[in-house]
């Protein structure tokens, strides 16, 4: 079908607006967000699933919601705090963002999350399917919400073979979508597709047709052409770049940097680290520069590492059991209970962070030992 033509696109699709309505109300997964229709729990979700699976954001949302119950607790929250809470689920930005926009909505709105489209859409970090998310779910405006699942099933259901990572693609399946949008239920209706593509109309090889309530309406699957839509540009391949942790340990405190407030992890902590890998012979010139005496024991950690969107961290890590030692300009040591508690540090680093404890626990044991001796 020419998926270009308004008209015909929009007929043929409004045959699979019932059936797909059925299924959502008989199988739509149990989350967090949907108890009710408040519309700050709606909007913390939208935020948080934006390029994030749906069973990563759950934890995080349920005690975001603990820490942060009302617009009021997040707009004026410490952001050591909100960051601390976001910790792992990453694309940070998201979160101030988030914070800013809470802050609009209760100094500007009265703490009510605004119903028209085009105030949402004017919000810190919300975008047209956020917006139409927030609108419809919230507040049942008729407005659709097209995101990269909406995107593959309407691809697969019209055969269509145009770019979705175009603007004027997605341009053109949102108008589709706002063409079939049954007035009663816009935000089951924009959720129930969503649903579709989330867990049954799935990427590539993956997808679960013979459990497809609109199967018999799908238009690729009768080309056999499932697995080759949606037609999109092909990622660009990621940059790659080495870094070696330098992760100082002593008794139960660990040393840590703030990075920049601008650019990649703003704001975070970390631990010491320098771009391409250092081969322990570096690492004790480095330590020589910092005027640093020999450590305890310099153990080469196992190598991690970490994918961005559009880069990967390949991570060589070096654990340094030592006395305390005045740190380097712009450190400061951390106790591990304090790190857990306040300092956020990015999701990149958990593969060493998370292990702390049990190497401290261990060079204590081990300490105890030589002096015994």
């Amino acid at each position: 079908m020419d998926s270009s033509n308004l008209v015909s696109a929009s007929s043929y699709l409004s045959n699979t607006i019932t059936p797909l309505l059925n299924w959502y109300r008989q199988c739509a997964r149990i989350l967090p967000w949907r108890m009710n229709r408040d519309p700050y729990r709606i909007l913390v979700s939208e935020i948080m699933l934006q390029q994030t699976r749906v069973d990563t954001v759950k934890p995080y949302f349920e005690k975001f919601m603990r820490t942060f119950p009302t617009l009021n607790d997040l707009a004026y929250a410490d952001e050591m705090i909100l960051l601390k809470c976001w910790e792992g689920l990453g694309y940070y930005q998201r979160a101030r963002n988030l914070q800013k926009t809470a802050r609009i909505i209760v100094e500007e709105y009265q703490s009510v999350v605004p119903k028209d489209y085009s105030l949402l859409l004017k919000l810190p970090g919300i975008g047209e399917y956020t917006a139409g998310s927030i609108a419809s779910i919230a507040y049942d405006i008729p407005v659709p919400a097209v995101d990269g699942n909406v995107l593959r099933v309407l691809s697969r259901i019209l055969n269509s073979q145009k770019n979705i990572s175009e603007s004027a693609t997605k341009k053109l399946f949102r108008q589709i979508v706002q063409n079939i949008l049954p007035l009663d239920c816009p935000g089951t209706f924009n959720q129930a597709i969503m649903e579709l593509g989330a867990t049954i109309c799935l990427p590539r090889n993956a997808a679960q047709c013979l459990h497809c309530p609109i199967s018999s309406d799908c238009l690729a699957l009768k080309e056999n052409r499932v697995a080759e839509l949606p037609v999109k540009e092909k990622s660009k391949a990621r940059e790659i770049q080495h870094r070696t942790l330098l992760i100082f340990l002593t008794e139960d405190h660990v040393l840590l940097k703030q990075r920049p407030a601008k650019g990649l992890l703003s704001k975070l902590w970390e631990y010491p680290n320098f771009e391409e890998f250092w081969s322990p012979a570096q690492v004790r010139e480095q330590l020589k520069k910092w005027e640093i005496s020999r450590p305890f024991q310099i153990m080469q950690l196992p190598p991690h590492k970490h994918i961005f969107s559009h880069l990967e961290w390949r991570l060589h890590a070096y654990l340094l059991y030592t006395t305390k030692f005045s740190p380097p300009p712009d450190f400061l040591w951390v106790s591990l209970e304090k790190m857990n508690q306040q300092y956020a540090l990015p999701s990149a680093f958990q593969f060493y962070t998370s292990r702390l404890l049990h190497w401290n626990k261990q060079f204590s044991v081990q300490k105890r030992k030589d002096v015994s001796h």
